[in-house]
């Protein structure tokens, strides 16, 4: 860990939330909120991410010997990033759709915001799992609900919406399977 981090991620590095396993680089001065959160991070991981908890309660788990470049994670609830993945830049994993589609739910959102306020309760979130050996190619978007399979690669720019099976290429906006790989 180097004094930077130290320094400006002081916060995160004296909280019982953050557990590092052996070996890991974290910046930690790139976790936000991380206070009523959890974040734990393998053995031998490389995390270069924007991490943000967007309220009490979330929870964030990436694996050993997994690499994420500078991305953005924004978790509510739940995201879970296995063992032996690649993880691009320009990557954006989100566990809720951050607004209501109902504009009844949404209309004082930014007025909520300036008083550091959100309500939740009519917003669509579902937990973002990530398989272990996936890679995810860089630009990416990957959405609420989604299992990202075992060994699955992802194609850069790709907007994934719906789960991705094991040992599969998938691509485009919405991405779809264009290809099955061997499991060898």
């Amino acid at each position: 860990m180097n004094l930077v981090d130290l320094i400006l991620g002081w916060r995160s590095w004296s909280s019982e939330a953050v557990s590092i396993g052996q070996g890991t680089t974290l910046a930690l001065r790139r976790i936000r909120r991380i206070s009523g959160n959890r974040l734990k991070v393998g053995d031998k991981s490389i995390i270069h991410a924007d991490i943000t908890f967007e309220e009490n309660g979330g929870s964030i788990t990436i694996g050993s010997r997994t690499f994420v470049g500078r991305s953005s994670l924004i978790c509510y609830r739940s995201i879970n990033i296995g063992d032996d993945v690649i993880m691009s830049w320009g990557i954006t994993v989100v566990d809720h759709d951050s607004h209501s589609l109902e504009w009844v739910w949404r209309k004082d959102d930014v007025c909520a915001w300036a008083y550091g306020r959100k309500n939740w309760d009519h917003i669509a979130h579902a937990p973002v799992t990530i398989c272990d050996k996936a890679w995810i190619g860089f630009n990416v978007s990957i959405l609420k609900g989604v299992t990202v399979g075992e060994g699955a690669v992802i194609g850069a720019c790709s907007v994934v919406t719906r789960d991705v099976p094991a040992y599969s290429v998938a691509v485009g906006n919405p991405a779809r399977v264009v290809r099955v790989l061997s499991r060898s």
